[in-house]
């Protein structure tokens, strides 16, 4: 008996839905919660059992024993028809998260559907209303200290400020909500619910990093940095399908990580620094935390003379024991060098991506050379 129901388990796997986590898309999910009916993936499975029993019941598939109801359950739910239930409400500014993005993202994601219920309740998404205030942790610019600071986001203001005290008339900054771009970076501050914050001021990037204490709040926080962007796209592109809107959202930095640079005359000595690709916009930091940038370029169109080479020119110095490559734009050519071959290549190929993508005349406003 015990090895039919294991079979019918992974019949079941095959059908529409069931070969993907329910809660994160990961493939080939090798566990189920026998009572929402939903199969997944060993990474959620954790978050499911952080629920408590209460909540979500986990097996393995091919290492626990099942019974006949629990497999009939089973074949009468799946994924599809859980998530009829579970998120017939979610926002298009939600931002679901995929096995790759931070656990915190996931976490709440799974919390919302089956622990707070939101998406079969309207009412309960708060980060909707268009206004969130708040205390947030938030990095120094000068002493890297973390402080509490008042947060508030008003949609109808279209501006996100803070404050470095709550009775303060006069908040510290303020950013305008549709200028602004948030992403988790839990590694980089070392929080599992840390936010990197970024604008352009100045046709500089500028960068706030903070954290909440709980993972719903910056979840909320970031999610409400979202819807109030997809009302203000809605209302500029009337048109506009939501999917198209939603990819405008927010965004994940391309690739980040430390490389070695040399000066502009490829004679100075190289410098470990660390480098974020955001789009078009590359940008080196002495410190990955730093506020703004030590230097950044937009990278425009091959055909405008943008490019990127394996090695260096003639008469440049290599980096002992590096994996050298050049940066070519128009104005100036900056000499790179990576630990290993392997992420030589990597940031060889999104920089390629980068150049070899036609530039629109709605880009041309973020050109700029370090």
């Amino acid at each position: 008996m015990a090895e039919l129901n294991m079979k019918a388990l992974l019949d079941l796997l095959k059908r529409p839905g069931n070969h993907v986590c329910a809660d994160c898309g990961a493939p080939e999910p090798e566990w189920a919660s026998y009572n929402l009916g939903v199969f997944i993936c060993l990474e959620c499975v954790g978050i499911h059992r952080m629920l408590g029993t209460h909540i979500s019941k986990v097996k393995s598939l091919q290492l626990d024993n099942w019974n006949e109801d629990q497999v009939e359950f089973m074949a009468a739910s799946g994924n599809l028809s859980a998530k009829e239930k579970y998120e017939q409400y979610v926002p298009p500014c939600y931002r679901r998260p995929s096995y790759n993005d931070a656990h915190v993202l996931r976490e709440q994601w799974i919390r919302a559907k089956y622990e707070r219920q939101e998406f079969m309740d309207i009412d309960k998404q708060t980060y909707l209303h268009g206004r969130k205030e708040g205390f947030l942790w938030k990095r120094g610019k000068e002493d890297s200290k973390f402080q509490s600071r008042l947060f508030i986001l008003d949609e109808e203001e279209n501006v996100l400020k803070y404050f470095v005290k709550p009775e303060a008339k006069e908040p510290k900054a303020s950013l305008r909500l549709s200028e602004i771009n948030a992403t988790f970076c839990p590694e980089k501050i070392g929080n599992p619910n840390g936010l990197q914050i970024s604008y352009v001021k100045d046709g500089t990037t500028r960068n706030l990093y903070v954290y909440s204490d709980d993972g719903q709040d910056i979840v909320d926080w970031y999610n409400a940095i979202r819807s109030a962007s997809y009302n203000r796209l809605k209302i500029a592109y009337p048109g506009a399908n939501d999917a198209d809107l939603v990819e405008l959202l927010t965004r994940e930095y391309v690739k980040e990580g430390y490389l070695y640079k040399s000066g502009p005359k490829g004679k100075e000595a190289y410098r470990q620094r660390w480098f974020t690709l955001d789009d078009r916009r590359l940008m080196y930091y002495t410190d990955p935390l730093d506020a703004h940038p030590k230097g950044e370029v937009f990278l425009g169109y091959k055909n405008d003379g943008y490019t990127v080479r394996e090695g260096l020119p003639a008469g440049i110095p290599k980096m002992n024991g590096g994996c050298s490559f050049t940066l070519v734009t128009p104005n100036r050519e900056y000499y790179l060098s990576a630990t290993s071959e392997e992420d030589q290549q990597s940031w060889m190929e999104v920089l390629k991506k980068t150049t070899d993508r036609v530039l629109y005349p709605q880009e041309q406003s973020g050109l700029k050379k370090i």
